[in-house]
């Protein structure tokens, strides 16, 4: 190969080289961005709507509901709404009339014990995840009637529901 012609083929990779490092550096970025607010949207939808759940639903004591449920269980004053989120949090904003019981908390066991075990209970705490781990303590303490409010008080917020 000619000295001239190494130079025009490096220049011509040079441009080449420019237009897909340009090129496609906006649009994956954009794409990536449009779907992960896709799935953000498709998750809340699917959460809000009770079609998914954070929780497991092995057990039959323990009905799952969605957000539009549970504003109806509590209209119908059938459940006790237990917060389980840390009392900074319940303070930032709750459900009307719940009561909070901090998961965390070192006698967050013997609050739930000292509970009517015959009462209907609705937990929630912000996402799901803190009162699906509480909900084998109220097994343990064969409540018999709980229901759960699957994507927890961001469901219900995002369902434009009232927080105190």
């Amino acid at each position: 190969m000619n000295e001239n012609h190494s130079r025009s083929l490096i220049a011509a990779l040079r441009k080449s080289d420019a237009k897909l490092i340009r090129r496609p550096a906006r649009r994956p970025l954009k794409l990536m961005k449009n779907l992960f607010t896709n799935l953000k949207r498709l998750g809340q939808i699917l959460v809000a709507a009770g079609c998914v759940s954070c929780a497991s639903t092995t057990d039959p004591n323990v009905v799952h509901v969605n957000a539009e449920q549970s504003r109806q269980l509590i209209a119908s004053k059938k459940v006790v709404v237990l917060d389980v989120r840390t009392p900074a949090e319940f303070a930032a904003g709750h459900i009307a009339g719940a009561s909070n019981l901090d998961f965390h908390a070192a006698g967050f066991e013997h609050a739930v014990a000292s509970l009517d075990h015959g009462q209907a209970y609705l937990v929630h705490c912000a996402s799901g995840n803190r009162s699906t781990l509480s909900l084998p303590i109220f097994r343990k303490l064969e409540f018999k009637s709980l229901y759960h409010l699957d994507g927890g008080i961001r469901a219900w917020r995002w369902a434009k529901f009232p927080v105190e």
